[in-house]
């Protein structure tokens, strides 16, 4: 991975992905609300006029972010400028349908800013590392629950130890210690209801991707990541179908209650 520069200063990271569907159901996906909601972080268009002006993406508690649309043409195309990080130029951000033959297409996205300096490059290369997991999840979401309602049930917790020790915790913990992509899972007693297959497992980040048929149809994202020189672990539970607000209403403290006996927040 690495960033495209030319004279003008002008600097891009493109990432792309090949999913199953037709370009308006693609499209669906990556530029409404509850498409982008359904894969990736709670999202919201501002409509004026019938026309989206703004994307708006949460990732957290005072971790929203807002973006200006700046062109507008479905099923193909949409480009979106917001604020840098901590001080660094605007950034545009488009996103591209590209059918191809078989009932399938190419999404793919280009960040770029204008820069006289390297200043934001590691900023960019970081980007573009975190799509090909949650593009993987987009994946899922359109082959087997394309065009359904979501809910989105996430938390990050402290876990004592390095990444990998949290990752053996964590996996052991809820059965999928040493899984691989293909196999089945249940998660053993004591655990809140999650069973399903295990569709993707990388070691370097610590990852797993798990598509659900407990607590409910969905996919589950697992990961341990240092986050300001802690060691935390990840859980994203993205649920699908009309029962999808209920199931995460009445999983929600369960798995609540679970990650606070696994990996209790210190107390001072």
């Amino acid at each position: 991975m690495s960033v495209k520069k030319d004279p003008s200063g002008h600097r891009t990271v493109q990432v792309e992905v090949e999913v199953p569907g037709t370009p308006e159901e693609v499209w669906a996906a990556i530029a409404t609300g509850p498409g982008i909601s359904s894969w990736f972080v709670p999202t919201e268009f501002e409509i004026r006029d019938g026309k989206p002006v703004a994307v708006k993406l949460n990732f957290g508690p005072g971790m929203e972010s807002s973006s200006a649309i700046t062109s507008w043409d479905p099923p193909r195309k949409f480009t979106a400028q917001g604020e840098g990080w901590g001080g660094s130029p605007p950034i545009a951000d488009e996103w591209t349908v590209e059918a191809r033959s078989g009932g399938i297409c190419v999404v793919r996205v280009v960040h770029s800013l204008f820069a006289d300096t390297d200043d934001w490059d590691n900023q960019l290369e970081g980007t573009e590392s975190g799509w090909p997991g949650f593009f993987r999840i987009l994946k899922i979401y359109l082959t087997h629950f394309r065009g359904q309602r979501s809910a989105l049930m996430q938390w990050m917790a402290p876990a004592a130890g390095t990444e990998a020790e949290a990752w053996e915790k964590l996996t052991a913990a809820l059965g999928v210690q040493g899984a691989s992509g293909g196999q089945r899972f249940a998660a053993p007693a004591g655990v809140p209801a999650l069973s399903g297959v295990v569709e993707h497992v990388t070691h370097k980040p610590f990852n797993a991707l798990l598509r659900l048929d407990k607590p409910g149809p969905g996919t589950a994202a697992l990961g341990t990541v240092s986050f300001g020189g802690a060691t935390m672990v990840t859980l994203s539970f993205y649920l699908y179908g009309d029962q999808a607000a209920a199931t995460a209403t009445r999983e929600t403290p369960l798995w609540e209650a679970w990650i606070q006996e696994h990996f209790p927040t210190p107390t001072e």
